[in-house]
């Protein structure tokens, strides 16, 4: 059963040059290969910056909506010509939603913007590393396997 995330992961992946995933497929296994000289606490301190990195969507969203809004604000003021603007923004990001791509997709995948997907793949990793998942067995509970799954 694929998940929203996969689909997003996949569309995205699919729209994207091979050499630009292997570039950040490359750069993720070099940050996991790193942390493993890491103590807890540093592999703990990279978690928080992983949870708070953006992805590629809200990379999207926040440049739409920056660019529209000021679209807005020069149509309103100087020229209603820049309304077009909004329109443009606005099939890009309606593409993106149903395609996975646009024309913006191969420049913030070439400055490394992931998928939340990817990111996550790092931050289960670094888990793992952290030892995580230890306590997790095919006997342990439910409750025990999520509690373990969210810390």
């Amino acid at each position: 059963m694929e998940t929203k995330d996969q689909n997003i992961k996949d569309r995205v992946r699919k729209n994207t040059s091979a050499e630009k995933n292997n570039k950040i497929d490359q750069e993720t296994k070099s940050n996991v290969k790193g942390s493993r000289k890491l103590t807890k606490k540093e592999i703990t301190l990279r978690l928080e910056e992983l949870r708070k990195e953006w992805d590629i969507e809200r990379m999207f969203e926040v440049n739409a909506a920056s660019i529209s809004l000021a679209s807005l604000i020069l149509g309103t003021m100087v020229n209603k010509r820049w309304f077009a603007l909004s329109g443009i923004v606005a099939g890009f990001l309606l593409q993106h939603g149903l395609q996975g791509w646009c024309p913006p997709l191969p420049l913030f995948r070439s400055m490394g913007y992931r998928t939340r997907q990817e990111i996550d793949e790092e931050i289960y990793a670094l888990k793992a590393l952290r030892g995580d998942f230890d306590t997790i067995s095919a006997s342990s509970k439910t409750e025990e396997v999520l509690e373990g799954i969210r810390s």
